[in-house]
């Protein structure tokens, strides 16, 4: 059964989550700054030229470790999240309250703004880079591309940090998720670009002041999370009693 609750105010403002907020903010400015600014060096070292196998490779290194990290370094506060898509997986499987995961997203959404924003200035302006599907493919495939990569992340992020019969994992959890994350890359990359993450998307469509195709980063996404967070949330773990907190995502 699903056990999405709303949460209070008082909860979601109190001094605790506000750090959250504010690891979550961080975390995600650097995973971002790093990722699109790994796109924006291949393009700069290329000449702008179409993306290339090596640089797909790249690309998907760069995000993959940036994640790992970026998730070992918010998980004690925040769970490191870094994604409105895993946040809301989590809140179907009752880790997290509606309320306070609204709160994550939007502290999600401006690290990566302010992060696109840095990348536009200390590059002296160069172009950041959006996503977008391939040509040949239309929005319904993008959306399926993504509801599919978004529920391996959002599973595996269920599987290593947030299932309560894990055990001690450590490390493992992270580079997990990184590697599911370089992974998908590898493989959705060239066409529907691979995000699994609305705020990935979203900061570089601000900067760029390009939103025509950014509804599919939330669409499938939220999808591919949402399903995740039921199938592992409420089929596998259940009932479990107590729920995990936040601290103990990894």
């Amino acid at each position: 059964m699903v056990k999405i609750a709303f949460g209070s105010i008082g909860d979601s403002l109190s001094v605790g989550s506000l750090k959250a907020y504010l690891a979550e903010f961080i975390a995600t400015l650097l995973f971002v700054f790093a990722g699109v600014g790994s796109a924006i060096a291949y393009n700069k070292l290329t000449s702008d030229a179409a993306l290339d196998p090596a640089g797909l490779v790249a690309i998907a290194v760069a995000h993959a470790f940036a994640l790992f990290v970026g998730v070992s370094m918010a998980a004690n506060i925040s769970g490191g999240h870094l994604n409105p898509a895993v946040t809301l997986g989590l809140a179907v499987g009752g880790n997290i309250t509606i309320l306070t995961g609204l709160f994550y997203w939007v502290a999600q959404l401006l690290g990566s703004t302010v992060a696109c924003l840095l990348l536009k200035y200390v590059t002296n302006g160069l172009a950041v880079p959006t996503h977008g599907v391939a040509a040949g493919m239309n929005g319904a495939e993008g959306v399926v591309m993504e509801i599919v990569i978004t529920f391996a992340l959002v599973y595996t992020v269920y599987a290593t940090a947030a299932d309560p019969k894990k055990g001690s994992l450590g490390t493992i959890a992270p580079m997990a998720i990184g590697f599911i994350v370089g992974a998908n890359i590898l493989a959705a990359g060239p066409f529907s670009g691979g995000s699994m993450n609305p705020a990935r998307s979203f900061g570089p469509a601000v900067v760029a002041g390009d939103f025509s195709q950014n509804w599919i980063y939330w669409v499938g996404p939220l999808i591919g999370g949402g399903l995740a967070g039921f199938i592992y949330g409420d089929v596998f773990i259940g009932s479990h009693t107590p729920l995990p907190t936040s601290e103990d995502y990894a």
